[in-house]
């Protein structure tokens, strides 16, 4: 996924917000992939959803911080 106002494909705190809330399936995928790949980006991606989820609509953060917890334990 090409992230906005970003000139590098690297997964940065603000690439992985980027896929988390507007990515399509395939960019789940390919987090997804990394993720499991590399638990530094495990951890990026519980950090960044720590961030969102105090809000209840937020739902594909909530998705992500369960996914990224379960995975780290």
């Amino acid at each position: 996924m090409l992230h906005r106002h970003l000139n590098h494909q690297e997964l940065t705190l603000a690439a992985i917000d980027d896929v988390i809330g507007r990515g399509k399936r395939p960019d789940w995928a390919e987090l997804r992939r990394a993720a499991l790949g590399d638990r530094r980006v495990l951890e990026k991606v519980l950090r960044v959803c720590r961030a969102h989820t105090g809000d209840p609509y937020a739902q594909r953060y909530h998705f992500w911080q369960q996914y990224a917890e379960r995975h780290l334990a």
